[in-house]
């Protein structure tokens, strides 16, 4: 069976960048990607990128050369970066390509995202105000709340280690750190969420130069493996962006059937894991997150972030380079950040803050509207 490799990284630092487009972000990260492999992109043979507001990623051509290879657009939500990288893996799984990348960016305007759902058949929904991504995510964290025993602090206490750990990031947006009074106590926006507890729409581009495994040593000395790329949609019954309702019959929701599909294909547990990297949309998602994914019962977040299990030193670092919370959401390329800081947390040079111990094993998770997960499985 083939085994594929990222064998080489580059970001565009996140946050806001005027007078940059999206689409030069991520050109800047398709550059840095090919220094980092020793690769010129006529090497390159294919490529998926996606974004959602800053136009067409196949027009990078124009910006980075005329080579006549294979570039295939995505769109897939929040999911869109995720789904870059499986098609990709999935290219080269299938012997096609030996050598790709997987490219995403965006540049979004100042705001809270709106879910537009006239294509959806349900323009009310949206018009009357109930798709704003801030209440939708308010109403759920709210409900899980009350089912678990999950406090406000906790909310906080989420946050403020994503900025503890974005002061060590240098290509992170917001980088000064906030005490959990200071996140509790600023602006409420949909309660229980207040102003520092979300995200917001970003800037930014990261791209990942994939190949076969038993062919990257000529790219790298510290080649990553990726050992499952899945992708999946909804059941009924979840409780979703776009959906006008709530079933009867209540259903998990899609992160996870994708995580357990990720770790069937890896051949590991969720105990493997060494460094995770989970969609912290707002504060509230990672929480949900570390249950869907199967790090701990729910519930059980409570007491973990009490005791900094989650810290960069804890028993199961989350989101070490800050997370959407801190770097704020370039939707195409948000899936594509979580995977280029556990390239760097798998090799070792992820400076200070960089998880102890050596770590092996790094999973990344997106989610998304209207209802897609994906999870990324490496290893070194």
């Amino acid at each position: 069976m083939t085994r594929i490799a990222i064998v080489g990284i580059g970001i565009h630092p996140f946050g806001r960048t005027e007078g940059v487009s999206g689409q030069d972000q991520g050109s800047y990260a398709v550059r840095a990607a090919c220094k980092d492999a020793g690769v010129e992109w006529g090497d390159i043979e294919f490529a998926y990128g996606g974004s959602m507001a800053a136009g067409a990623a196949d027009t990078m051509v124009s910006k980075l050369g005329l080579t006549g290879l294979q570039f295939i657009n995505v769109a897939n939500g929040c999911a869109t970066g995720g789904s870059a990288l499986l098609s990709a893996y999935s290219t080269i799984k299938s012997g096609a390509y030996d050598l790709g990348i997987a490219i995403g960016f965006d540049k979004h305007e100042r705001g809270a995202f709106r879910v537009k759902t006239a294509s959806t058949g349900r323009d009310w929904y949206g018009g009357t105000g109930l798709a704003l991504t801030t209440q939708f995510f308010g109403m759920k964290i709210n409900r899980y709340m009350s089912e678990y025993g999950i406090s406000q602090r906790t909310l906080a206490r989420v946050s403020a280690k994503a900025f503890r750990n974005a002061e060590l990031n240098e290509n992170a947006w917001r980088r000064k750190p906030l005490s959990e009074e200071e996140i509790l106590h600023s602006a409420m926006l949909s309660y229980p969420l207040t102003q520092y507890m979300f995200c917001s729409p970003g800037e930014g581009g990261v791209a990942l130069i994939l190949a076969r495994a038993d062919q990257a040593h000529k790219y790298t000395d510290k080649p990553i493996f990726l050992d499952a790329a899945v992708v999946k949609s909804r059941r009924f019954g979840s409780f979703e962006v776009l959906a006008p309702s709530l079933a009867l019959d209540w259903s998990a929701g899609p992160t996870v059937d994708t995580s357990k599909k990720a770790f069937e294909l890896a051949g590991i547990g969720p105990e493997d894991v060494d460094v995770a990297q989970l969609q912290d949309t707002e504060s509230g998602a990672e929480i949900m997150h570390m249950a869907e994914n199967g790090f701990c019962e729910h519930g059980e977040q409570e007491f973990m972030l009490e005791k900094g299990e989650t810290e960069i030193g804890g028993r199961l670092p989350v989101n070490t380079d800050g997370g959407c919370l801190a770097n704020g959401e370039p939707v195409g390329a948000s899936g594509l950040r979580q995977v280029y800081e556990i390239v760097h947390q798998l090799r070792g040079d992820a400076g200070t803050r960089q998880v102890p111990n050596n770590p092996k094993v790094g999973y990344t998770h997106v989610y998304g509207s209207p209802g897609i997960s994906g999870v990324n499985i490496l290893s070194r």
